[in-house]
């Protein structure tokens, strides 16, 4: 993971909020889930107050979340978004969140630019690069995935789907992807501490009927997870301790 620091100029967008009881885990720390709804409200918060053209939608292609030190119930924290670099028909966004009580969180997404209504990808218009262009700094990023496919010994279940699963989009959102990750974490002691670094990879969608089967690998110090259709991988993720 590349998590630049906070350029010295250009557009930044700040929001607090209050960490709810919906938001952490039984010990109370701010979920994986809950930190993908907080990237992802405070992206479309920023888009919207920069006036980005309506015709323009962005989809997830990667997220990387660091977690130094853990947001916990009831902080307020302070979320910070910024463009840290672009390529041709996406952006990288980066986020940090801090709390008084010293929580760090730092993450980075890539966003594809798809046209609202045909869904295909578009290249970054003229005005994305005059507003967000000066805080990138000329920084290029690709959207190419780099997790492995399944290992061959992984174990697969079965994983139902919910109606609450799915966005306006049609397929399931991302923030749903992290708690499936939560999931595996819970069921790991080694990974409990709250302090990790994690990345999510998104293919193609994963829609409503689809038979879908969540696929697990244990690594040093972490774990792979993928979730396939028909054996396809749709999304794939790696998660691991920080020491």
């Amino acid at each position: 993971m590349e998590l630049v620091p906070r350029p010295p100029f250009g557009r930044m967008f700040s929001t607090t909020r209050r960490v709810r009881l919906s938001d952490v885990s039984p010990s109370g720390r701010l979920r994986l889930d809950a930190i993908a709804r907080y990237l992802q409200d405070i992206a479309n918060d920023d888009a919207r107050d920069a006036n980005l053209p309506a015709f323009m939608s962005w989809v997830v292609r990667r997220t990387d979340i660091e977690v130094t030190s853990p947001c916990v119930f009831l902080d307020e924290v302070t979320v910070t978004t910024w463009c840290s670099g672009a390529g041709s028909h996406w952006a990288e966004r980066r986020y940090q969140i801090t709390s008084p009580a010293g929580g760090l969180i730092d993450a980075a997404t890539i966003w594809v630019a798809i046209d609202s209504e045909t869904g295909r990808p578009v290249r970054l218009v003229d005005e994305f690069v005059a507003i967000f262009g000066e805080a990138m700094n000329g920084r290029k990023v690709s959207a190419r995935l780099t997790l492995p496919p399944p290992a061959t010994d992984a174990h697969s279940t079965p994983w139902t789907t919910r109606f609450s699963d799915f966005d306006a989009l049609g397929h399931v959102n991302n923030a749903i992807a992290w708690a499936v990750v939560e999931d595996v974490l819970a069921e790991r002691r080694h990974l409990r501490s709250g302090r990790f670094q994690a990345r999510i990879e998104y293919g193609d969608g994963i829609l409503p009927g689809s038979e879908t089967r969540l696929v697990t690998h244990d690594v040093d110090n972490g774990a792979n997870v993928w979730m396939t259709v028909d054996g396809a991988v749709r999304l794939a993720a790696t998660v691991t301790a920080l020491r």
